[in-house]
Order: C-alpha cells, then sequence, then structure tokens
C-alpha cells in the first residue's frame, strides 16, 4: 500500500513534466502532508516490525526463565533464548532484563512468574522530516525506543489420589445437580472430561478434570492429566465362561423370581474362582465364609432381593459380572426391597481391594443407578464400572468387618440427592487397595 502512494505521487509528478507544467506553491503547500504521512507509515511499519521479532523473542525468554527457574540460572537461560533471536544485552541498543515478579489475575494460584523485559533503539529518518523526534538518541541523531515484555508463570501440582473417577472423555463425565445434601468429605474426585457441579461442591477435597471444572470440589482444578487406570489389566484375569445357559429372572405376580438353581440362602464356603451362570437372586440372608472368594457371575444380576449377602469376619470376596453383553444385565440390584451388598474385598492377591468388578469388553446391560437402599452398599474396597453411566443417589458404607476404603469408577457418574461416601477414607492401604492416582506435574504457560 506504501509502494502503491508512492507511485501514484510519482506518477503525478511525471504527468506534470510531461505537461511542461509547474507545481505551484499551493500544490507544493499540499503535498507536504502526503509526503509526511507517507514517511512516517514507512518508517513505523518497520518498528512494527521490530515490534513483532522482540515480542517473540520475549515471549520465548519468558517461558525459558520459567522452565529453568534455579536460582540466577533463569536470567542466563533468558539471555541465552533472546540471543537466538538477535538481541542480547548492551549490544546494538538493544536491553535484555529478566525478573521474578508478582503473577497478574489469571495466573494458577501458587505459581511463580517470572518477567523478561525487552527494549532496542530504532533510527528515526523519514519521521524527522514532519518534526517527530521519537524520546532517545542514536548515534548523532533521533531514535525511538520499542519496549516488550512478557510474563510466564510455572506451577506445581502434587498428585491426588482418588475415590470417585469417571473415565469418559468424550462428555462432561462427571456431574452433580444441585442440592446441599450431596457429601464426598474425605475424598477427591476425578473426570477423564469435563466435571460439572451445581449448587454445591460435594466437599470433596478435590475435584480435578483433564477437561474443565466448574464447580467440583473445594479445590478446583482442571487440565489435570489423565491417570493411569490400575484395573482395566484384571479383565484377563477372569475365568474363562464354562456356562452353557442362563437364567434370568421373570415378573409373576408381582414378584420377581428365577429358577431354584440360581436361588441363594444361607452360608457358602466358597474359596478361589465360583462361577454363576445367569441372574441369581438372594431368597435369604447371604454368609460367605470363604477366603479371597472370587465370584463371577456371568450374564446375570446380583438381585440382593430385600436380603443381605455379607462377607463374615475373617472372609473376603470379589463380585465380578461378566458375559457377552446382550440383552443381560450385569449389576447389583434389589427387586424386593431394602437388601444390603456388605462385602469385604481381599486384601491381597489377583484380585486385591476389589469388591466389584465389571468386564470392561461388556457395553450394554451395564448401566443402573445406586439409590442408597436397592441394595444398600456397605463396601471396603474397589467398586469398577469403565462401561457404566452410573446415577450415584444413595451413601456408602465400610464394610463391618473391613477398613475404611472405597472408590468408585465410572465410565459417567451423575451425583444426585443424598449421595454420600463415608469420611476420612484413609484405610485403603490396610485393605489392599491401589486407588488412582494422578502424577505430580509442573507446568509452565505464558499469563502475560
Amino acid at each position: 500500500m506504501m509502494r502503491s502512494a508512492w507511485g501514484a505521487l510519482k506518477a503525478a509528478f511525471r504527468r506534470m513534466r510531461h505537461d511542461g507544467a509547474a507545481i505551484s506553491p499551493i500544490m507544493a503547500i499540499m503535498l507536504l502532508p502526503l509526503s509526511g504521512a507517507i514517511a512516517i507509515a514507512v518508517e513505523q511499519g518497520q518498528w512494527y516490525y521490530f515490534l513483532r521479532s522482540m515480542q517473540n523473542a520475549a515471549d520465548a525468554a519468558a517461558i525459558s526463565a520459567a522452565i529453568n527457574n534455579t536460582t540466577g540460572g533463569y536470567k542466563a537461560e533468558a539471555a541465552a533464548t533472546a540471543a537466538k533471536f538477535g538481541y542480547v544485552n548492551g549490544t546494538n541498543h538493544a536491553s535484555v532484563q529478566t525478573a521474578v515478579v508478582t503473577c497478574p489475575a489469571g495466573a494458577p494460584t501458587g505459581s511463580t512468574c517470572y518477567q523478561a523485559s525487552l527494549s532496542t533503539v530504532v533510527p528515526i529518518s523519514l519521521s524527522a522530516l514532519v518534526g517527530f523526534k521519537g524520546n532517545a538518541t542514536y548515534g548523532s541523531g533521533y531514535g525511538q525506543t520499542i519496549p516488550v515484555a512478557a510474563i510466564a508463570a510455572t506451577s506445581s501440582a502434587v498428585g491426588h489420589s482418588y475415590c470417585v473417577w469417571s473415565l469418559s472423555t468424550a462428555t462432561t463425565s462427571f456431574r452433580s445437580n444441585g442440592g446441599p445434601k450431596p457429601d464426598l468429605n474425605g475424598c477427591s474426585i476425578m473426570s477423564n472430561g469435563d466435571s460439572t457441579c451445581t449448587g454445591h461442591n460435594l466437599g470433596a477435597t478435590y475435584g480435578d478434570a483433564h477437561g474443565t471444572n466448574s464447580g467440583c470440589g473445594v479445590t478446583q482444578t482442571s487440565g489435570v492429566p489423565i491417570p493411569a487406570d490400575p484395573y482395566s489389566g484384571l479383565a484377563s484375569k477372569i475365568p474363562p465362561n464354562t456356562c452353557s445357559s442362563y437364567p434370568q429372572e421373570t415378573k409373576s405376580g408381582g414378584k420377581w423370581t428365577v429358577a431354584s438353581s440360581n436361588q441363594l440362602s444361607g452360608s457358602y464356603a466358597w474359596t478361589g474362582n465360583k462361577q454363576l451362570c445367569g441372574d441369581q437372586q438372594l431368597t435369604g440372608n447371604v454368609t460367605l465364609t470363604g477366603s479371597s472368594t472370587t465370584i463371577v457371575i456371568e450374564n446375570g444380576m446380583l438381585d440382593t432381593n430385600g436380603y443381605t449377602i455379607s462377607t463374615a469376619s475373617g472372609a473376603t470376596a470379589t463380585i465380578i459380572f461378566s458375559g457377552t453383553g446382550g440383552s443381560y444385565s450385569h449389576y447389583p440390584a434389589d427387586n424386593g426391597g431394602a437388601g444390603t451388598l456388605s462385602i469385604q474385598a481381599p486384601t491381597s492377591g489377583t484380585w486385591s481391594g476389589i469388591a466389584m468388578y465389571q468386564d470392561p469388553s461388556l457395553t450394554s446391560g451395564v448401566d443402573f443407578t445406586y439409590a442408597g437402599n436397592a441394595p444398600t452398599w456397605n463396601l471396603t474396597g474397589v467398586v469398577y464400572l469403565p462401561k457404566a453411566n452410573l446415577t450415584f443417589s444413595g451413601a456408602v458404607n465400610k464394610n463391618a468387618n473391613g477398613s475404611s476404603c472405597f472408590a468408585l469408577i465410572a465410565y459417567t457418574i451423575l451425583v444426585n440427592g443424598t449421595a454420600n461416601i463415608f469420611a476420612n477414607n484413609t484405610g485403603c492401604s490396610a485393605a489392599g487397595a491401589t486407588l488412582p492416582t494422578s502424577t505430580s506435574t509442573t507446568t509452565t504457560r505464558l499469563v502475560a
């Protein structure tokens, strides 16, 4: 555009010479503002080039200082980075300064901020024709100082252990819908996607999200790296399915029933792997007395039917839902009243710390609502539901014979109503459970 203006001006002069015309004093006066405007535009275009180059250098220098933040060392790192852009302190009218400064608004809490300040003096030539003399000297003439600055923040985040974790990355995988009653005191929550809590922060110590956290947890953090899944590999440990049929519950006369072969009542001294085919229905209280029992329910639900299934003192069990998918249900239910699931997970071995496990290969018949009394959960250990969309509306208490340890992992989790996990969820080491844990991270980013 500037070259076009000069071209137009030159063309006008050529036409006047060709026509034998003379430039009148009035025409000369009229040309002065145009010439001055063009001179300033050309010179300031050059200054803008310097400004952009310097800003890139300042941004890179500030980030370098924040990353290499040893005492005193950050200044050398920033200077070396600026030099790569051609700016060396004290050389060719350039100044490069770096300092630790107060973090501006928007920087992560607890950050340390590093400011890189660069300036240089450029000569004034054309602009001087219209009286602009700048704010500095350049040799024996006029000069203009061009300053830029950038601030980078570095912050560290300590890894957290989670007792509630939603695995979906494609959606707001953790949600809570209003009200002051949900209470996850003593627990921290993680979402592999976004997390949104309306009306109440749930009281969780930390609310972390790989996406955006909106209102979940006392301390809320977004952009947290996704933890490693310590449970998915256990799928390979599920015993092979040897079932030939899968009896299912049917409703008759307002009651749910199932074949007598699938009714459970009394005491069972199962040890090792116990495979059950189809829906299992309690017709009386059930006590498990075996040690480290793995109960695999193939293509069926566990219907407590108003009764209690529990591990005796000294006994432990893992309940696994597996199968081939299809129209089957693969979760605990209660079709007969207020039953109770009271399980202490094994404290050692393959299924150490796992109270309930849904086979990750199942993608249907896995969604359900935990309302707190259908059945009530009194659990010590991890509940792993990797493909389930779970609505969580009840309270979880520890098993009578177990430690205070509970972790809930599901594909998506909606927390409602009186949802509550017992406070001081600190007994997982004694329970043999490994909780999902985020890694400690250090992040650096420009904040100004």
